[in-house]
């Protein structure tokens, strides 16, 4: 059942066995939930929380803040939720500006903080932690499929643009280490902005064979309508954080034709994605985004190693954690040496569907693939 004290909201299962019954479990979730990009948070908390249900477990309280995507607010909230409720674990932040003023403090305090989304670069290199585990991907992964992906096809000239902030900066550097340095030109864009007449028009004037774009979010939203309204006739790639099927329901036809890279879909043939697809859809009446299996998983992450042990042995917990034995949507999955996924970085494109677009399964862009900083993370 659910029920909301204050700002937060509390999710509980079913009633538990008695072998199964632990000491109860205190997770506390700060994600976006309002203005721009917040379909982001709420994907990430629907899909973390239907797993708690799904398990049927009454020992583990969840309590959702919003962070309105605001560093301090992400920041105070973190130090409340530690210092005063006790939370055992951490979770939730989307952006990565939030995630690195929040995540060495937490850890910091001897506090587990899980990622379902945020994977900065600093975090896994010479800023890990054997507390921080991400359950999604490093910041630069997806956009290596990007970039391996178009080298593979023949392109010799994009135009790579991402918002000037930590990710986006993970962006073009994972998009360069795979496709190489030679692009026609990087443009850095405003966090949050909406209005991208000058960009279309350095696009149209540059030559470029090719356009790689990271925009999350309304700012992907924003860009695809107004490219798209412009008519550039040059072929456009990105993440799946520009082509989520929220956004594609906000983009409509305009999107079919790209296409992007994610470390799942929808339509992935295994059990365990069908059965989180079908629950998702069922639960909430829409078809989950790749946010709502990362929050999924990193649900699926913590039952798991609660069956081992309690975050209140830290040692055994993580041990637990970096077992990571649960079967992911996603496919195969293992966490590296710096607690970052090991896993396929798959290619979709975005295609007619039943009265929207949507994004068809295409094959894999790199299988089995790690992030590059594990070098640097010394545990």
């Amino acid at each position: 059942m659910f029920r909301t004290v204050g700002a937060a909201t509390v999710a509980l299962g079913m009633a538990l066995s008695g072998a199964q019954a632990q000491e109860p479990v205190k997770v506390g979730m700060i994600t976006t939930l309002s203005g721009g990009g917040s379909h982001l948070g709420i994907d990430v908390r629907d899909g973390f929380l239907l797993a708690i249900e799904m398990s049927g477990r009454s020992d583990i309280e969840v309590i959702v803040e919003d962070d309105a995507r605001k560093p301090d607010v992400a920041k105070q909230l973190a130090d409340r939720m530690v210092q005063l409720d006790k939370v055992d674990i951490m979770t939730g932040i989307i952006w990565s500006n939030l995630a690195l003023a929040v995540v060495p403090s937490v850890t910091g305090q001897g506090t587990f903080y899980l990622s379902p989304n945020a994977g900065p670069s600093q975090l896994a290199g010479a800023g890990c932690s054997p507390l921080y585990f991400n359950y999604a991907w490093q910041n630069d992964m997806l956009h290596e499929g990007v970039g391996a992906y178009m080298k593979e096809a023949g392109f010799a000239s994009p135009v790579v643009m991402a918002p000037n902030y930590p990710a986006g900066k993970d962006a073009i550097s994972g998009f360069k280490r795979m496709f190489g340095d030679d692009v026609n030109s990087e443009i850095y864009t405003k966090l949050g902005q909406t209005d991208y007449a000058a960009e279309i028009a350095q696009i149209r004037a540059s030559g470029a064979d090719s356009v790689y774009f990271f925009l999350p979010g309304g700012m992907g939203i924003a860009f695809m309508k107004q490219y798209a309204a412009a008519d550039v006739g040059i072929p456009i790639y990105g993440p799946a954080f520009s082509f989520d099927e929220i956004i594609l329901g906000a983009v409509g036809d305009a999107a079919i034709g790209a296409v992007n890279t994610s470390q799942w879909a929808y339509d992935l043939d295994n059990a365990a994605n069908a059965r989180f697809v079908a629950a998702f859809q069922e639960k909430y009446g829409r078809m989950p985004t790749l946010y709502a299996q990362q929050g999924y998983d990193t649900a699926l992450g913590i039952l798991a190693a609660l069956e081992v042990a309690h975050p209140s042995d830290a040692a055994a917990f993580q041990a637990a954690l970096e077992a990571a034995e649960f079967e992911s949507p996603r496919g195969p999955f293992a966490f590296g040496p710096n607690h970052h996924p090991i896993e396929n970085i798959y290619v979709r494109e975005v295609v007619a569907g039943d009265g929207k677009p949507t994004n068809k399964l295409v094959g894999i862009a790199i299988e089995g693939h790690s992030d590059s900083y594990g070098a640097d993370c010394k545990m």
